[in-house]
């Protein structure tokens, strides 16, 4: 049996180099996925990459734009990639509409809410009315520094098999809005919603924290998550 393809998107830095962590390609291929690394720039052709690939990761990276969720730039905003935020955006909606499994991790989770209509907190230490817990964490990636409340009966605890998880954390900007068919699946103790799914779809789930990271080092839920994401795709090709 073809394994299937997995598109993963990537980054670019300031000298226009595309960048990767090799653990999202990792973890795919553990999971009997194929990586195709997906460049930044094709995203006149997302129909026809949407229909190439059996499911799609919305990769960690920089803020999005936010005048993408009508507001202005945050003092406290940081890079932003326009190209970037329309190829993410333009893809998600492809792989919605053609109901093939879609994962978001941090800012993919975000990417994957402003593609549906919703918004982000550009800065949650900032605009947050509650005492905020260290989202950008000063372990190494490994290190799980916080807790997730799962919610019961969501496709995130039917993976974790639990309803509380250990999380890393390197982010600054967090979901705000949630907009239909996307439900909160996940919070931390200070209301940071750390994962969503949708409930229309067969697999679409973001979560806040980077598996990729943990599952390089064995940590079972994340390798849980990438084994059900990928078994989804297998699925979606058939």
């Amino acid at each position: 049996m073809k394994k299937p393809v997995i598109g993963i998107t990537t980054d670019v830095d300031s000298d226009r180099k595309h960048q990767l962590n090799t653990n999202y390609v990792t973890a795919v291929k553990r999971a009997g996925g194929l990586p195709l690394i997906l460049p930044i720039g094709v995203e006149e052709d997302a129909k026809q990459v949407a229909h190439l690939i059996d499911g799609i990761i919305l990769t960690g990276g920089g803020d999005i734009d936010p005048t993408l969720f009508d507001e202005e730039p945050h003092a406290l905003l940081g890079e932003v990639s326009p190209t970037r935020d329309s190829l993410e955006i333009a893809l998600a909606k492809e792989m919605l509409q053609a109901n093939k499994p879609i994962l978001g991790i941090c800012r993919g989770l975000q990417i994957l809410n402003v593609a549906l209509g919703g918004a982000i907190i550009q800065d949650i230490h900032s605009q947050s009315a509650n005492t905020i817990l260290q989202h950008s964490q000063k372990a190494t990636r490994s290190h799980q520094s916080h807790f997730v409340q799962v919610k019961k009966e969501s496709i995130l605890e039917s993976i974790a098999e639990t309803t509380k998880i250990k999380v890393n954390s390197f982010h600054h900007q967090a979901v705000k809005d949630v907009p239909k068919p996307l439900k909160i699946s996940g919070t931390a103790s200070d209301g940071i919603i750390e994962a969503v799914e949708s409930t229309d779809h067969d697999f679409v789930l973001g979560v806040q924290w980077h598996p990729e990271a943990l599952a390089e080092y064995g940590e079972v839920v994340s390798l849980r998550l990438f084994d059900k994401f990928v078994e989804k795709c297998k699925e979606s090709r058939s």
